[in-house]
């Protein structure tokens, strides 16, 4: 049995639709992102389960038992919110303390639980600080650290890295994965960053519009979306238009070139049926292809130098524009306005059916015109 289920969950405001029949079942010791652009619903989800948010309808069940009446504090699960909510006034050992007061947990064991918790995201030299003489990461870890002390089994955090610059946010990337690890804790994350999500997750609930659209791994989703709006939002992709031939003989007509459907894409459309079609900007090569490979000419819109990488904007003879990345000593050479082989391996190529329009507002996507 699932630890923690949701069944048909809604939840609307007026006219407005937060949640539109949520179904998501998680099981013990797994981190789960819900991930997404601002407003498709996944932080009414969480503070749906949380117990903040009344659903218009459905229910949460854990361990089969309706919990949906039940008020936040009957729920016993950990918090830890964006802005880390610690009580300036008291030092980070008493913020630690405080949900195991309200608990009314035996001075002695309470002591000792919170120099556990206080090791277990090393901050034990700093138990006497108040939350005002610590830097946002540290503050972050007491926040954790208050929130697992009680012995929850699922922790709820609501983009608790948000605030945090892009060093330290890392570091408290690979700070949480050690302690779902060394806890066992299920944790239940909302985010709108998909490389944290990536990073993070063993499961990546993405939503769209108070629906989960897709779920799987973070592998699964990167390399194999089933949909437009994954294959779009999910890292950054170029999505460009593409025919299969009338001829029925699996020539797709893509990238200003034809060439065979790749064998381990499964596409079921009838001959001369328009396609879309993704490729990774990692996946583009510059130079000529080999005999295995899809080859086609592109024209050098723009070189930019990001550090290790150089991302190269293309311009095929069709005019649709992608996006390569390719490492920096890769592209010597390379200027706007020349033409220039590329290639792409046929495995790299997704082909998913047509559909027009993609969401918009993630800057992560490229979109082929």
């Amino acid at each position: 049995m699932a630890l923690l289920v949701v069944e048909d969950l809604k939840k609307t405001y007026g006219n407005t639709i937060a949640l539109a029949g949520i179904n998501l079942s998680i099981d013990a010791g797994e981190f789960i992102t819900l991930l997404g652009p601002s407003g498709s619903g996944k932080t009414t989800l969480l503070m749906s389960i949380a117990g903040f948010t009344t659903p218009t309808s459905g229910r949460i069940l854990l361990d089969g038992k309706d919990i949906t009446p039940l008020d936040p504090e009957d729920r016993d699960f950990g918090l830890v919110f964006q802005g880390y909510a610690l009580f300036p006034h008291l030092s980070v050992a008493e913020n630690v303390a405080f949900s195991l007061k309200v608990r009314r947990w035996p001075k002695e064991k309470l002591s000792e639980r919170v120099r556990e918790m206080l090791d277990l995201v090393d901050l034990a030299r700093l138990a006497g600080r108040k939350p005002r003489e610590l830097s946002g990461g540290q503050q972050q870890r007491v926040a954790i650290a208050r929130a697992l002390a009680f012995g929850p089994r699922i922790l709820l955090l609501d983009e608790p890295l948000s605030a945090l610059d892009r060093e330290l946010r890392q570091a408290m990337q690979r700070e949480l994965k050690r302690l779902h690890r060394e806890t066992g804790v299920t944790f239940v994350y909302v985010t709108h960053d998909q490389e944290e999500a990536m990073a993070l997750s063993n499961r990546i609930a993405l939503f769209n519009q108070g629906t989960i659209v897709e779920m799987g791994s973070p592998r699964n989703l990167y390399q194999r979306p089933s949909t437009k709006f994954v294959a779009g939002f999910l890292g950054e992709n170029n999505l460009m238009s593409g025919r299969l031939s009338p001829d029925g003989d699996g020539i797709l007509a893509a990238f200003g070139t034809t060439f065979r459907l790749p064998r381990h894409r499964h596409v079921t459309h009838d001959a001369g049926a328009q396609l879309t079609v993704w490729v990774r900007p990692e996946d583009i090569r510059i130079g000529a292809a080999s005999d295995d490979e899809v080859g086609f000419q592109a024209t050098v819109v723009e070189c930019l130098f990001v550090g290790s990488l150089e991302r190269v904007v293309l311009q095929m003879e069709s005019g649709e524009q992608i996006v390569a990345t390719v490492p920096a000593d890769g592209a010597n050479g390379v200027t706007a306005g020349q033409v220039v082989p590329c290639r792409i391996s046929p495995r790299a190529i997704g082909i998913l059916p047509h559909s027009p329009g993609l969401a918009t507002g993630d800057p992560g996507q490229h979109v082929a015109p």
